[in-house]
């Protein structure tokens, strides 16, 4: 089954985190690859694909909206690999994105490289991240709330690669100010 892409991603608050992991284990298959995370630096906020907000629906896990976000204004910038393992993924790393308020994310690599990039960020592994492939590879990510954040580091990590660069111009948005809002 393919899976859109692009669809809008949602910020949401429950009752009790503990719903989700008991409402996600229940699902049934149909319903596809559920995947919440909380937003960082807050107690109670998660982001969410529409995916699985349908799926939360039509169970009924009882949660609050609180509001939306287009992911076709966050950024992703493949590897091959990435792109080819985690093509029909998108959302879910959109989302990822959101839960630390990024406005775009990059593949830097794959678990184990000896490159990926931690020596040329000043900010040491706290805007990394990584997403599992069902294929086995655990992808790393460098999130950017800004881009000027991505410009200067992907210039540094590919040497100037122009088409890395022409990603970053690419980047809907400046910078995480512009995100919608979810209090």
């Amino acid at each position: 089954m393919a899976v859109r892409q692009d669809r809008p991603l949602y910020y949401f608050t429950i009752e009790d985190e503990s719903i989700l992991a008991e409402a996600f284990s229940q699902l049934p298959q149909e319903d596809g690859f559920a995947i919440s995370y909380k937003v960082a630096d807050t107690e109670d906020v998660f982001v969410t694909t529409s995916e699985t907000r349908e799926a939360m629906d039509r169970n009924d896990v009882p949660y609050n909206l609180l509001a939306e976000e287009d992911a076709t204004r966050i950024a992703l910038y493949h590897s091959a690999l990435s792109k080819e393992e985690l093509g029909e993924y998108g959302d879910a790393l959109k989302a990822l994105a959101l839960a630390y308020r990024g406005i775009a994310l990059a593949c830097v690599g794959v678990n184990g490289d000896a490159n990926l990039g931690f020596d040329i960020d000043k900010q040491g592994t706290k805007p990394f991240s990584y997403f599992t492939a069902p294929a086995g590879h655990t992808f790393i990510f460098r999130i950017f709330r800004e881009r000027d954040e991505a410009s200067d580091f992907l210039k540094k990590l590919t040497l100037g690669d122009l088409e890395a660069q022409d990603w970053v111009d690419s980047i809907p948005l400046e910078g995480s100010h512009q995100l919608a809002g979810f209090h």
